[in-house]
């Protein structure tokens, strides 16, 4: 049976339907829920805001229990120096006891008017590489987020996995994608390619059905019509 989605240590980029989706939110909270029930507190989590992401009413409508949220610390970035500066400082901050580093709409500041073009590609860059080491050497989590398609490749080259989330009628879709050619977890190991569900968000709860069934019986290219259904038997027809 599947299990809701663990985020690795190391860069994990979340490919999300618009930069206000909250699925963010939802998957950082139920972890932060998680150790907080496993470790009874003692953990620290860090979220580094871009875009006004990181709503109050947001949070604690996607936690279970407020109690979740006293280990994260929210810092919030208006600028592309900003947002930078503040990757630095949780490189500080951070220790051994950081359990998730999360920074949603990572690479938007960074293509706004105030920073010169000739700067943004490098300023990223550094940014990103300092996110992945951070996830690396202190082995914990370290979750992005990207709206754009173009910038999504970007972030992806740095992460040691990918995960595109799309909006389908049960819910939001994650499905674990390419982990990128340049990036490494832990033990050094480049990103490879995943391919498969890991599961629908379907409001409040997570929803595995639909993967579990895929598992076990398979899934089709394509829609079957009506006549190749009643075919195979897979259609009765009543009077």
């Amino acid at each position: 049976m599947h299990e809701p989605l663990e985020f690795e240590p190391g860069l994990t980029a979340l490919a999300v339907p618009s930069p206000r989706s909250a699925i963010v939110h939802r998957l950082v909270c139920s972890r932060l829920a998680d150790a907080a029930t496993a470790d009874g507190g003692g953990l620290e989590a860090y979220w580094i805001d871009a875009r006004n992401t990181a709503a109050t009413q947001v949070l604690y409508d996607c936690t279970s229990s407020p109690r979740a949220l006293e280990s994260l610390r929210v810092a919030r970035a208006f600028t592309a120096y900003q947002h930078h500066s503040l990757v630095r400082a949780v490189t500080r901050r951070a220790g051994p006891d950081a359990s998730l580093i999360v920074a949603p709409n990572v690479a938007s500041l960074y293509h706004d008017a105030d920073l010169p073009e000739w700067e943004r590609e490098d300023l990223l860059a550094a940014s990103l590489e300092t996110l992945a080491e951070l996830g690396r050497v202190l082995e914990c989590p370290v979750v992005v987020t990207s709206a754009d398609d173009d910038r999504v490749a970007t972030v992806s080259d740095y992460a040691t996995a990918t995960i595109e989330c799309v909006r389908t009628r049960e819910g939001i879709r994650l499905e674990r994608a390419d982990g990128g050619t340049d990036a490494a977890d832990a033990d050094g190991n480049r990103g490879t390619v995943v391919d498969e569900t890991a599961g629908y968000w379907h409001e409040h709860y997570w929803q595995t059905t639909i993967p579990y069934w895929v598992d076990l019986c398979g899934a089709v290219d394509a829609p079957l019509s009506v006549v190749e259904a009643h075919d195979r038997d897979l259609l009765e027809v009543s009077a």
